[in-house]
């Protein structure tokens, strides 16, 4: 089947239009989503030493507050997913991934292994790979139960021929990402010139570290930050997202068909690309 050509900015309309009449507010929802993630942040800084030193405690709190944190991405894309249909969501849909937490851990380590090979190649293979999963774990989402391996086969037939245009996609709200990093760029910055005038003064490596100590309540401010600049943009940016996935299971045939919604925009039907050339994995 030949590939669809969305209409992005006229999609970008209707996602707008469309977040206006969710049964549940789209801007009460996210603002839950990201207060919980700023508390697992704030769980993960605590965890470390008074100089944020690492030890197996906070190692393993971080890691338990990334998986947490995926989970909730899960529940906030499943929200997306029902706006989409029109269909109610409760704020407790945002812990629906908690009924599949096995296959979402499992799927995303996957996939992070596969990326991190193609990577090692060269960058634009991992970028590549990126992409050709990019569909995987809302397969799961919809049909949890989908094998691993499963949902990342039918990402990577799904998105032949949707590639660039999600890569054209993300980059337009890469304005948006840009803003939401800028306290911590300037840390970065700030970081850079205390080790360079550290190093310019003789001190040693100690010192060098002890001047580029990053404090917890600078980073908590900054995520209070980002966060309040997601809240302008991420619901419009997953729910497009997922316009573009309807898209690729309508013109694959690959999928759960959840029928026709105010997300959708006329399209262009373009050829689907051959057949994937970066083997099998």
């Amino acid at each position: 089947m030949m590939a669809e050509l969305v209409n992005r900015p006229a999609l970008k309309r209707r996602v707008r239009a469309c977040l206006k009449t969710a049964q549940v507010n789209a801007t009460a929802f996210t603002v839950l989503f990201l207060g919980l993630n700023l508390v697992l942040t704030a769980v993960d800084l605590l965890s470390q030493g008074p100089s944020g030193t690492q030890n197996l405690l906070s190692i393993f709190v971080g890691v338990l507050t990334s998986l947490v944190g995926l989970i909730l991405q899960a529940g906030f894309v499943m929200y997306c997913m029902a706006v989409r249909r029109s269909e109610r969501a409760e704020f407790l849909t945002l812990f629906d991934g908690f009924s599949m937490v096995g296959k979402i851990i499992l799927l995303a380590i996957v996939m992070y292994f596969f990326i991190s090979l193609w990577s090692m190649l060269f960058v634009f293979p991992g970028i590549w790979a990126a992409f050709r999963y990019r569909f995987a774990l809302f397969n799961l989402y919809e049909n949890p139960d989908l094998g691993v391996l499963e949902a990342l086969n039918m990402s990577k037939r799904q998105t032949m021929g949707y590639k660039f245009q999600l890569f054209i996609y993300d980059l337009s709200y890469y304005g948006w990402s840009l803003l939401s990093g800028l306290p911590t760029l300037l840390l970065t910055i700030r970081a850079f010139y205390a080790a360079a005038g550290m190093f310019l003064s003789g001190a040693g490596l100690g010192g060098i570290l002890a001047a580029v100590q990053t404090n917890g309540t600078y980073i908590i401010l900054s995520c209070i930050w980002a966060f309040a600049v997601y809240l302008f943009y991420l619901p419009q940016m997953q729910c497009g997202e997922l316009a573009y996935f309807e898209a690729a299971k309508r013109t694959s045939g690959i999928g759960v068909d959840n029928g026709p919604s105010d997300f959708d925009v006329p399209t262009i039907q373009i050829p689907r690309s051959g057949p994937d050339n970066m083997g099998g994995l």
